[in-house]
């Protein structure tokens, strides 16, 4: 007999990588997710410690290890030990967020300026 696995979508599920299991088969079913460098389009494919994960996730691509199967979903602390993190995506930084937003936030006379581009009356 192999080894025992889980299927990926709800080891996606279980490492809470997914919100529900349904967008953990869909993330699959699209052929987004890669294991080993394969792209994987089957949710029940089986996943085994040591495989390891690249999918996209929100605007990073995440690449993980799998330690673990899992038994349940449980909190977000438990979670983390089934995989380890090989590409972490960077941390929140304020100065770069502030460059893709803009700069700043528009002041109130900023806000009136626009309203009044816009064609928007003041109430």
């Amino acid at each position: 007999m192999g080894q025992p696995g889980l299927r990926l979508d709800k080891w996606l599920w279980h490492a809470r990588f997914c919100r529900t299991r349904v967008l953990a088969a869909e993330l699959a079913a699209a052929g987004k997710v890669r294991i080993a460098g394969a792209v994987i389009s089957k949710a029940h494919y089986a996943v085994k410690p040591g495989d390891v994960l690249t999918f996209p996730l929100g605007p990073h691509i995440r690449t993980v290890k799998v330690l673990a199967l899992g038994i349940r979903r449980g909190p977000a602390a438990t979670a983390r030990l089934l995989y380890e993190d090989l590409a972490p995506p960077p941390p929140y930084s304020r100065e770069t967020h502030e460059e893709v937003r803009g700069g700043r936030r528009p002041t109130k006379a900023d806000r009136r300026a626009i309203d009044r581009f816009r064609g928007e009356e003041e109430s």
